[in-house]
C-alpha cells in the first residue's frame, strides 16, 4: 500500500524530518515512480486524505521590480519526486553498482536537482553524496560495475580540493547517458582556532545537511529509497514560504564560504523569495566583504555574477548587492579610477539595468537571443561608468569596464572587447577584431537618432566618427543631383550597422537610455532619473521601422559590389592604405544607391579615379 502524504503534514512533525528506511535498502527494484511510503517514515499521527496529495504556496515578489514581479497565483510544490526516464536509467546504474559490490552505502541527490523537482521543474545538476566513501572510490567501482556490463565510460575526472579558494571538498565526476553527474562524500566540516581552512572528514546526511548554503538547498533526495529527508527541519518550510534562509548562523556560514553571500542574492532573485534578515545583517558586514574578496577567486564571483545576469531576477540581484554594500567588492575598481565611482554608484548602475530589462521585456520589442540579452544588460549595467578610466602599468587610459571583466569578474575577453571597448578607446588592432564595440556604437546612434525618427537627414553635416563617409557622400550627392533623399542617413547608419551587426537593437536600446538622461548629473538622486520608458518604447519601434524601410536590416550580410581584386586592377594599385579609402568609397557609393549594380559601381570608380587624375 501506498500513501501519499503532504507537505504540509511534513512540516508539523513533532520529530527531525527522516523519511528513510529504519534499515540499509541493500537491494532496491526498478524504479517507476516515486513517493513517500507509509511504511519507510517514522510514525506520523493521523490519516491524510489522499486529496490532499500536494499543496499550493504564494511565491511573492521581495523586491517589486517591473518586469520581474512573480505571480500572485499559488504555485504546486510537489509533495514526491517523478522522475523523467533518463534520470531513472542513470539511477539504475548507481543501484547496480551498489548490489554488484554488495556495498552497504547510501546514495542521496543532494541540494538544488531536489529543490527544482519539488517545484515541478526539470534539473540536469545532479549531485550524488555518498555516506561511507569518497566520490573518487564510489567513482572507481562505478566504472568498474560499467565495464562488466560492457559499457563505455562517456567521461571522468577528478576535481582536487582547493582550501585557500573555499573549494574544501573532492569532486569526482562522470559523465552518464550524457550528463556529467557530480559524486561527493557526505562531510562534516571543523575549525581549529584561528584557522579559517575546516578540517574535512566524513559526516551524517544531517551534518552535511546542516554546512550547506541555505535551507533551500539542503534536502535530500535518497535513491536508496525513492523519499525526500528534510533534515534541517525547514527546508521545506522556507521552501513552501520562499524565504532565503542558512541553516547554521548566517555570518558563520559566510564566512565558512563567503561566495555563499552571491548564491543566496542569486536565489532570491531566481525564485522570487526574500532575504532573511539575519542574513542581510551578515552579507552586509565588513567583515563578510573583506573575506569574499579574498578567500574567493576572481572567476568563482564572475560566474555568480553571469548567473545572476543571466537569470530572470538580474534587477533585484543586483538592487540586492547595492543594498548589501557588495557593489564595490564584487567589482573592484581600480584605485586609479578617474572620475572615481560615486558612493551610489551601484544603485544608479541599477537603474540602468531596471530600465534595459524593462525594455527588452516589453512585446512586440523584438526577440533577442541568450547573448544579446545578456549583453544588453551589462551594457546597461555599466553604462555610467562609460567615460571612466584608469592607468595600467604602462601609464596607459584604459576603460575601467574592461578592467571589471578581465579581472574583477575574469570573464572572457571578447565580453571585454564587446561591452567596455564601447567609446573611442580602441586601436586598429582592437577595432577589426569580430566583436561588437556596444557603448562605442552607442555614442555613434545618439547621433542618428533624430534623423532615424524623422527620416530625414537633419543636423548630420559634420559627425566627428564619420568624417571620411561624409566626405565621400558629399562628392557622390554633388555628382548626381538626384541621388535619394534619404541616402545620407542610409549611408551613414550602414556603415554602423555593419560594424556592430546583428547587436544594433541592442546598442539602438542602449543609446536610448543614455539619450533620455543625457546631460544629466548621474550622481545625483536616483529618482530624477528619468528615463521615460513608454518614450523609449516609441522611439525604438520608430527607428527599428525605419532602418526596415531603409532595408538595412541585415546590411552586414550584403557583400561589396567591388572586391579587393578588382578595386586594384582599377584603381591600378599594388597595395597600401588606398585600397581601404577605396573599399569605404564603394560601401558609401552602394549605400547610396540600394539598387546599383557592380558594374555601375565600377563605372563611377573608373569616372572618379579619371577626374582624380585630371585633377592631379
Amino acid at each position: 500500500m501506498r500513501l501519499s502524504l503532504p507537505i504540509n503534514t511534513l512540516k508539523s512533525l513533532p520529530r527531525p524530518l527522516l523519511l528513510i528506511s529504519r534499515s540499509r535498502y541493500r537491494n532496491p527494484s526498478p524504479f517507476s515512480a516515486v513517493a513517500f511510503r507509509s511504511s519507510l517514515l517514522l510514525p506520523v499521527p493521523g490519516v491524510v486524505s489522499r486529496s490532499l496529495c500536494c499543496c499550493l504556496f504564494s511565491m511573492t515578489k521581495a523586491v517589486g521590480v517591473e518586469g520581474e514581479k512573480r505571480s500572485n497565483l499559488p504555485v504546486e510544490l510537489k509533495e514526491k519526486i517523478d522522475l523523467t526516464e533518463k534520470e531513472r536509467e542513470i539511477f539504475d546504474r548507481l543501484i547496480g553498482t551498489l548490489r554488484f559490490f554488495y556495498l552497504d552505502t547510501e546514495l542521496r541527490v543532494a541540494g538544488g536537482w531536489v529543490r527544482d523537482k519539488l517545484l515541478g521543474r526539470e534539473s540536469d545538476d545532479i549531485d550524488i553524496a555518498i555516506d561511507n566513501m569518497s566520490g573518487s572510490e564510489f567513482l572507481d567501482k562505478l566504472k568498474e560495475y560499467l565495464s562488466s556490463r560492457g559499457e563505455k565510460v562517456q567521461g571522468d575526472t577528478v576535481i582536487e580540493r582547493n582550501p585557500e579558494q573555499s573549494k574544501h571538498l573532492e569532486t569526482a565526476k562522470m559523465r552518464i547517458n550524457d550528463q556529467w553527474i557530480d559524486f561527493v562524500n557526505l562531510r562534516c566540516e571543523e575549525y581549529a582556532e584561528n584557522s579559517r581552512i575546516p578540517t574535512m572528514k566524513f559526516g551524517t546526511a544531517k551534518e552535511d545537511a546542516y554546512r550547506r548554503d541555505l535551507t533551500i538547498n539542503s534536502l535530500f533526495y535518497n535513491i536508496n529509497t525513492g523519499s525526500v529527508e528534510d533534515l534541517t527541519e525547514r527546508g521545506i518550510d522556507d521552501l513552501k514560504s520562499g524565504r532565503i534562509v542558512t541553516p547554521l548562523p548566517a555570518k558563520a556560514t559566510f564566512l565558512d564560504d563567503p561566495l555563499r553571500v552571491l548564491r543566496a542574492i542569486r536565489f532570491g532573485a531566481r525564485f522570487g523569495f526574500t532575504l532573511d534578515e539575519e542574513l542581510k545583517q551578515a552579507a552586509s558586514s565588513e567583515e563578510v566583504r573583506v573575506a569574499l574578496g579574498e578567500k574567493i577567486s576572481r572567476e568563482r564571483i564572475g560566474n555568480e555574477i553571469d548567473l545572476m545576469i543571466s537569470g530572470n531576477g538580474p534587477v533585484s540581484a543586483v538592487t540586492y548587492l547595492s543594498d548589501l554594500k557588495l557593489f564595490g567588492a564584487v567589482f573592484a575598481f581600480p584605485s586609479s579610477s578617474e572620475p572615481a565611482p560615486s558612493e551610489n554608484c551601484g544603485s544608479v548602475c541599477q537603474a540602468y539595468l531596471e530600465a534595459m530589462w524593462s525594455l527588452i521585456q516589453t512585446p512586440g520589442l523584438g526577440k533577442f537571443s541568450g547573448e544579446q540579452r545578456r549583453l544588453a544588460l551589462y551594457a546597461a549595467l555599466f553604462l555610467p561608468f562609460r567615460k571612466t578610466v584608469y592607468k595600467d602599468n604602462k601609464g596607459k587610459l584604459i576603460p575601467v569596464v574592461n578592467h571589471i571583466f578581465k579581472f574583477s569578474m575574469k570573464r572572457k575577453t571578447s565580453d571585454a572587447e564587446t561591452v567596455s571597448l564601447i567609446r573611442d578607446y580602441h586601436n586598429d588592432e582592437i577595432h577589426h577584431l569580430q566583436v561588437i564595440n556596444i557603448h562605442r556604437t552607442t555614442e555613434r546612434f545618439l547621433s542618428l537618432i533624430r534623423s532615424l525618427e524623422l527620416k530625414n537627414d537633419v543636423q548630420l553635416d559634420k559627425l566627428d566618427w564619420a568624417t571620411d563617409v561624409l566626405e565621400h557622400w558629399k562628392s557622390i550627392s554633388l555628382d548626381d543631383p538626384e541621388v535619394p533623399v534619404t541616402s545620407k542617413i542610409r549611408v551613414l547608419t550602414g556603415f554602423l550597422l555593419r560594424d556592430i551587426k546583428e547587436f544594433w537593437r541592442v546598442a539602438l536600446l542602449t543609446s536610448l537610455l543614455l539619450s533620455t538622461v543625457d546631460g544629466v548629473n548621474e550622481d545625483q538622486e536616483i529618482g530624477h532619473l528619468d528615463f521615460q520608458l513608454d518614450k523609449l518604447r516609441e522611439s525604438y519601434l520608430t527607428i527599428e521601422e525605419t532602418i526596415r524601410e531603409l532595408g538595412l536590416e541585415n546590411i552586414w550580410d550584403v557583400k561589396p559590389l567591388v572586391n579587393g581584386r578588382e578595386i586594384m586592377q582599377i584603381a591600378e594599385l599594388k597595395g597600401g592604405s588606398l585600397i581601404r579609402e577605396w573599399q569605404q568609397k564603394l560601401l558609401t557609393w552602394q549605400l547610396a544607391y540600394p539598387n546599383g549594380s557592380s558594374e555601375e559601381c565600377k563605372d563611377w570608380m573608373r569616372e572618379t579615379k579619371a577626374k582624380r587624375q585630371r585633377t592631379e
